[in-house]
């Protein structure tokens, strides 16, 4: 009995090692390997373009129609001083005096050698009027007569020069009084009360109002397209305004090189005399070219960019290809360019950080802003 125990426990022991064995000889199970994913791009697609708007600015400069300085005809000593820096005035308003007393004094003198050139002269006529009646009876001579008439025609010809003496005396008293050419605003003020002012010597800068201009200097090129009349734009400040061309200059600066245009802005344009204005100016330029996003660029060597184009390899899958660009222009967030690059390719527009030459990517269309 304890024999057949033995036997029947060693068979079973051998069928589990057997059973054992043979499910370790099974083939383990394939793991199934998932469809590969690649870098997913932003793309779009080049546009061919004939030509691209340039755009420039010139600078230029604030003025008034008129800006003078203006001062009295006369020397002399300043005895009122009206008006002041920053006063409106208008036509005609005065704005200063000169002391007239040395005018007034010469007035005096003349109105007394009027008089006594009348009495003169009234003497004379009633002379030679009794002379020609003694002539009539044979009681005066000729050359008496002569001698009358001589004296009253002196005596009329020095009243003639007191007289203009007297008128010029007057203008110079009128010309003392310092009146407003047009309506404007005092900027500075040159002189100050009792001064004694040379001639010609101004006193006040006077600013004219309603007849803002700006001064802009622009290369020949530019100005031969530009005609008076046209309307353009200006920018003062952050403030942009409406100019019409009033003039061209006809000659060129010897320092700037630069032609001067005068541009009139709307009487409502606030601004100050002096300040700085722009005159923005666009024009298209004849090239060829592509429009892309500065996004679509990155830094190449020998003083190129370059740009990932999209291509397809043998597999058809999706790879990107670097391509040498030069930029032509560029405005905010665009650049104009042209290379190694060929009309309806598609391009990374974006994320060109996670990218390298060669590398498989799955294409995702954008729109692209031209």
């Amino acid at each position: 009995m304890d024999i057949m125990r033995v036997l029947t426990r060693r068979r079973l022991i051998a069928s589990i090692v057997a059973v054992s064995f043979l499910t370790a000889c099974q083939d383990a199970p394939v793991a199934v390997l998932d469809t590969p994913s690649y870098q997913s791009v932003s793309s779009s697609e080049l546009v061919a373009e004939s030509s691209y708007p340039y755009s420039q600015e010139f600078s230029g400069t604030i003025r008034a129609g008129n800006t003078t300085g203006v001062g009295f005809e006369l020397a002399g000593k300043i005895n009122a001083l009206l008006v002041d820096s920053g006063d409106t005035v208008a036509k005609g308003q005065l704005l200063a005096q000169l002391d007239t007393r040395l005018l007034q004094a010469e007035k005096r003198e003349l109105n007394a050698s009027l008089a006594q050139n009348k009495a003169d002269l009234d003497l004379a006529t009633a002379t030679l009027n009794r002379s020609l009646k003694l002539k009539k009876q044979g009681y005066a001579s000729e050359q008496q007569l002569d001698e009358l008439k001589g004296q009253l025609s002196s005596l009329q010809a020095a009243k003639s020069r007191l007289i203009a003496s007297l008128q010029a005396n007057q203008l110079k008293i009128q010309k003392s009084d310092l009146l407003a050419p047009f309506n404007g605003s005092i900027s500075k003020r040159r002189h100050n009360l009792g001064e004694v002012i040379g001639l010609g010597s101004p006193v006040f800068t006077l600013v004219q109002h309603n007849n803002v201009q700006a001064y802009i200097g622009v290369p020949v090129a530019v100005s031969n397209n530009l005609s008076s009349g046209k309307t353009v734009n200006l920018r003062v400040r952050d403030k942009f305004y409406q100019g019409i061309i009033a003039g061209i200059g006809a000659e060129l600066d010897p320092v700037t090189r630069t032609v001067e245009l005068r541009v009139t802005l709307p009487k409502d344009a606030e601004v100050i005399n002096g300040e700085l204005s722009y005159f923005s100016y666009q024009h298209d330029i004849e090239t060829a070219g592509y429009w892309v996003p500065i996004s679509a660029l990155t830094d190449g060597v020998r003083g190129l960019w370059n740009i990932y184009v999209i291509t397809q390899d043998s597999q058809q899958r999706d790879r990107v290809e670097r391509r040498d660009v030069e930029i032509i222009y560029t405005s905010k967030d665009k650049a104009f360019i042209n290379g190694a690059i060929s009309a309806n390719e598609t391009y990374v527009d974006q994320g060109l950080h996670k990218l390298v030459a060669g590398q498989i990517v799955t294409r995702q269309t954008s729109l692209a802003t031209r």
